[in-house]
């Protein structure tokens, strides 16, 4: 009677897995961004792994996700705004002196990103943030 006893106590003890996992619902190229459609949730709780969709939404991949692959968050990345070679406008803004430029991005990048760029007057490498609208803000207050 007493090992009936501790099999139901330990039993008991364990609880059922209540979290969910987010997984690709079909393959995902690399360099996609995520939409509501391409993502499903499976009933595991997979340590590491995004448990609510609305984090990997508007997301891009950094790599091939194939279809019921967990996602997690080091193989997505904020969506990329400006790609490598495009033109960009380079923005200066010092006190009230405002300076704009057409330059060519060097690397690529999503808002917030600092990425590295070539004024295309003066032929210099600048340093700059990019903004959401593809401008890249040189030196700002």
């Amino acid at each position: 009677m007493r090992l009936g006893i501790a099999l139901m106590t330990a039993a008991a003890t364990v609880a059922p897995v209540a979290g969910e996992t987010v997984v690709a619902a079909r393959t995902l190229p690399s360099h996609h961004v995520v939409l509501d459609e391409d993502l499903h949730t499976i009933p595991s709780d997979v340590p590491g792994t995004l448990h609510d969709p609305a984090q990997a939404i508007g997301m891009e991949t950094r790599r091939v996700i194939y279809r019921g692959q967990p996602l997690r968050h080091e193989i997505l990345t904020k969506a990329t705004v400006v790609e490598r070679n495009a033109r960009v406008t380079l923005l200066y803004v010092e006190g009230s002196l405002t300076i704009t430029s057409e330059g060519r991005a060097l690397d690529r990048g999503g808002a917030g990103d600092r990425i590295r760029a070539m004024n295309l007057g003066s032929r210099t490498t600048v340093v700059g943030e990019i903004r959401g609208d593809r401008t890249v803000l040189v030196n700002g207050n």
